[in-house]
């Protein structure tokens, strides 16, 4: 087991985040951290495209408003 669990973070240490390494050693701190802020940047996207949907069935009336939504409950 103790082979897996390091083959595991050798997967995720040498390969997958690689690419995290050369951010580490800027010297600038909005260019270390431009992946997290367009992972926001994704994620506001998301949540405003989800709010508006979400949004568009309420004005439509097709959400389900039942207190138990499904039969077992």
């Amino acid at each position: 087991m103790r082979a897996f669990f390091e083959g595991i973070e050798d997967l995720f240490v040498n390969h997958l985040f690689a690419p995290y390494d050369f951010f580490r050693f800027l010297s600038n701190w909005w260019t270390s951290n431009a992946v997290n802020w367009i992972f926001v940047i994704i994620g506001m996207v998301a949540m405003v495209y989800w709010l508006r949907q979400l949004r568009i069935f309420d004005v439509r009336g097709e959400e389900d408003h039942s207190i138990t939504s499904h039969s077992y409950l």
